[in-house]
């Protein structure tokens, strides 16, 4: 059955909630004006949804302070904009991206005309924000006691405690994905190339129900995987293993799921590598408790892998898992060396890989940590290894 569509709306409850905690972060940061750039930031705040962010020469901005929250949009945006009464405030601009960054200072001055405060704007990791000079010297060009700084810590401070809300619709998108692959790797046969199965599975995602499925990872080989290289032509022979690390959009939340299946019937060894790497990876998501860092995360993985008597794991990445919501990958990074503190409402994957003899091993589980233990927001990864003959 095909999911619902998602509501064309984020709860208002939902958006007070989110306003009302970054604001808290930003007075523990001292900020009084946070500027946002990011498409996923703003939307993340308002559920104002444009078709424009599909081109750069009249950005969208907004501005929050602990009164106001004010989109900064070209003029050309005023139709979609006010289409609907909207929870905040507009303030247009004529031009391109140089007039929208001169609005904003605008904007700054006629708020805090003595320049005496401290404006923090969403440049920095896992970020995407539209970096623009004549933003940030237009901002530092006040002068006073004024600063500008990075947003990225109180930004994702806030984005990293999910809502059940927001954990309903990545459970949703998980269940395409899982049922995209699955469908498709039933249908496909031996000698069907990397293109031929991606578009499979990306058409079953929009098929089931995703608004969007954003190019993925396909890769047949056995041996030297190359992880980050695009679908090509290459057929799935005998003893090859397919790696694919897939796209979908449910209600603004993508699915990231990494699933494998092998080409021909596996050997034995491969079945209790396969096994013996589920197994583990499970167990690493069962064993997640609130409290916790991310450290002690990864020490735990440490422990099972050389419980498990497995081969040293894939170490061209640092991290064995990383936190998701709006954006694909998100903090925080399982990795040895991090002292952050595990939290109730944040969404992990966990994906430790094992390259062994030629194949690889991956199962990428999605938990959702609450304050008496994880729920698993997709179904598991298959027991068995799934074979295209």
């Amino acid at each position: 059955m095909l999911p619902a569509p998602p509501s064309p709306d984020v709860p208002q409850d939902e958006l007070c909630r989110r306003l009302a905690a970054v604001r808290r972060e930003m007075s523990a940061q001292d900020a009084q004006f946070l500027v946002l750039t990011d498409q996923k930031n703003v939307e993340y705040f308002t559920d104002y949804r444009t078709l424009s962010w599909g081109y750069h020469s009249r950005p969208l901005f907004l501005l929050i302070d602990h009164k106001d929250i004010t989109a900064v949009a070209n003029r050309i945006e005023s139709r979609n904009l006010e289409s609907r009464s909207r929870d905040f405030s507009i303030s247009y601009y004529d031009g391109y991206l140089a007039e929208g960054a001169r609005a904003i200072v605008q904007l700054l001055w006629l708020r805090d005309p003595a320049a005496k405060a401290k404006t923090a704007i969403d440049y920095g990791q896992d970020m995407h924000g539209r970096g623009s000079l004549e933003l940030v010297d237009g901002i530092r060009s006040r002068g006073g006691q004024s600063q500008l700084g990075p947003a990225t810590n109180l930004l994702w401070r806030t984005r990293m405690i999910k809502s059940p809300f927001e954990a309903e619709l990545k459970r949703v998108s998980f269940a395409i994905v899982n049922a995209a692959f699955d469908d498709a790797v039933a249908d496909a046969r031996l000698g069907i190339t990397e293109v031929e199965l991606c578009r499979r599975i990306q058409s079953r995602i929009f098929e089931y129900g995703a608004e969007r499925a954003d190019p993925i990872a396909m890769t047949f080989c056995r041996g030297q995987f190359n992880y980050a290289r695009p679908p090509a032509m290459r057929p799935l022979e005998v003893g090859e293993y397919a790696w694919t690390d897939f796209r979908s959009t449910y209600g603004g939340y993508p699915a990231d799921r990494n699933r494998i299946a092998r080409g021909g019937e596996p050997e034995s060894w491969e079945i209790e590598a396969y096994t013996n790497t589920r197994a583990l990876t499970i167990a690493l998501a069962e064993g997640v408790k609130a409290g916790m860092t991310c450290g002690d995360l990864f020490g735990d993985f440490e422990r099972l892998w050389r419980d498990a008597g497995l081969p040293p794991a894939y170490g061209l990445v640092s991290r064995i898992g990383h936190g998701g919501g709006l954006d694909v990958t998100e903090p925080p990074s399982i990795s040895k060396d991090n002292p952050e503190v595990l939290t109730s409402g944040m969404i992990l994957h966990l994906e430790p890989k094992l390259e062994k003899d030629g194949a690889v091993f991956q199962f990428e589980e999605v938990i959702y940590v609450g304050d008496k233990g994880i729920e698993f927001l997709s179904d598991l990864s298959p027991e068995q290894i799934p074979v295209i003959n």
